[in-house]
């Protein structure tokens, strides 16, 4: 096959790029997103053996419902040779994660690695070369706060930032934060990450230690900041909240803004696709359509109407070179639409539909302890004989854990493992009493929705 090299594209050209497209017209925008689709494409017939055979049959005048949609579980069976890079195997970088110390460090040099959280059961593992991690650092750069006013505020107040997120993984959010602080270790005193696996007495420790102008972090996790906010324990001034990786409800979203005294807002991403959509001063996600195309759509992959919510969506990211993602095909329902947003942006933006873990509930001496689900899930995903597992609390501390194993591996053994470790992780919560069964079921999605929780609450159930 052709091997190219790869057009890199640096931090600095990105912001220009993205500066130059926010001013530009509709037809101009309209070319540069076709130019850039072709592009991608060519790239992928050209320097992936995966996509080789895949558009081995693809017309010349080709239009974008000729490209078959990929998958996950497709892309995961067939890594190498969907990989443009032939220097790197998968077995090397699964290698390189089994030491944490390596979150922010690059494989081979040249490659920061990502894992999906596994929303679907099913989590990847993506390569982030510097023209990933440069693109979406700039679309950060120009278009993460919704108003001016924010961020006028966070650079005056120093431009401390730190994080409520899973630290125990390569989690896009983590990797990202650790990459800089490796790079640059004297901001350590500007950018910091609290994990979000620590008793929240801890994690508000750290965060009135740091004392930050921007907070961020899972909704779950932030939720249980309020109260603790309210009651004077904790006592920070944030100019800016900024949630991510769960989903963000108007309630959720109010009471935030009432306990913080500060503007609240969150954004669409994904590990694959990065920052897709930033919100607006309306609280619409307006899709960075000069970096990703995204296409809502029903069962069978045929388009929705504006307004109506698709079964999932296709996602192309134009500036991944290194594993070409294209109409590939992420869980999340959305509602499209086109029509003017009163903000300005003449981006069509899109309504996501609330997906989240549960916040699970305990009782021991007579009080009632929450823990968010990430800490959870991350706790599991450590446990690298499990394939995929999904745990449900019930009323009187009990639990139910269903897990798949890896092949070759004990159900009983790996779910020892896996009750050890959460008794543990509980107890640093306070919480000394479950109980926790191994079920006679797998993991399994809703029945109706079809989407896939890791963490399911029951207590509330009678």
């Amino acid at each position: 096959m052709k091997q190219q090299k790869f057009q890199k594209i640096g931090m600095f050209q990105a912001m220009r790029l993205c500066k130059k497209y926010e001013k530009s017209d509709e037809e101009t925008r309209a070319g540069i997103r076709k130019e850039r689709l072709e592009t991608i494409v060519s790239w992928a017939r050209e320097n992936s053996i995966y996509y080789n055979k895949l558009y081995q049959n693809l017309p010349r005048d080709y239009t974008l419902n000729d490209l078959p949609p990929v998958n996950k579980i497709e892309l995961m069976k067939h890594w190498e040779e969907w990989c443009t890079d032939s220097f790197i195997t998968l077995a090397k970088v699964n290698q390189f994660m089994e030491n944490l110390d390596n979150v922010g460090r690059k494989v081979n040099g040249n490659y920061l690695v990502f894992t999906t959280s596994g929303s679907t059961g099913n989590p990847m593992v993506l390569l982030c070369d510097p023209t990933v991690n440069n693109v979406m650092g700039a679309i950060n750069a120009r278009r993460a706060f919704a108003r001016k006013e924010e961020l006028n505020g966070f650079i005056r107040k120093g431009g401390k930032t730190i994080g409520v997120f899973a630290t125990k993984g390569f989690y896009l959010s983590n990797v990202s934060v650790r990459s800089r602080l490796l790079m640059m270790p004297w901001k350590k005193k500007q950018m910091a990450v609290t994990s979000a696996l620590l008793p929240t007495e801890e994690i508000v420790k750290q965060l009135n230690d740091f004392q930050p102008a921007m907070l961020g972090g899972y909704s779950s996790n932030l939720e249980l900041l309020i109260e603790e906010q309210k009651s004077g324990r904790l006592h920070i001034a944030p100019v800016i909240i900024m949630t991510g990786g769960e989903y963000l409800s108007d309630d959720l979203r109010q009471r935030l803004t009432e306990a913080f005294h500060c503007y609240v807002q969150t954004s669409y991403s994904c590990t694959e696709g990065g920052a897709v959509a930033c919100e607006c001063k309306m609280h619409h996600f307006h899709i960075n359509d000069d970096w990703v195309l995204i296409e809502a759509v029903d069962k069978e992959n045929h388009p929705v109407a504006d307004g109506e919510l698709s079964d999932h969506l296709l996602l192309t990211n134009y500036y991944n070179q290194t594993q070409p993602l294209i109409r590939y095909e992420v869980t999340d329902r959305i509602r499209m639409h086109h029509e003017a947003c009163s903000c300005g942006n003449p981006s069509c933006w899109l309504e996501i539909e609330g997906r989240n873990d549960d916040v699970v509930t305990f009782e021991q001496d007579q009080k009632t302890i929450q823990i968010p689900p990430l800490a959870i899930y991350a706790t599991l995903k450590e446990i690298h004989t499990i394939r995929r597992f999904q745990l449900v609390v019930y009323q009187n501390n009990r639990a139910e854990l269903r897990l798949e194993p890896m092949e070759k591996e004990s159900k009983q053994a790996v779910f020892d493992e896996a009750e050890r470790v959460l008794k543990e992780f509980f107890a640093t919560y306070g919480v000394n009493n479950v109980t926790i069964t191994l079920s006679k079921e797998l993991p399994m999605q809703h029945p109706i929705s079809g989407k896939f929780k890791h963490i399911i609450n029951q207590t509330k159930m009678v």
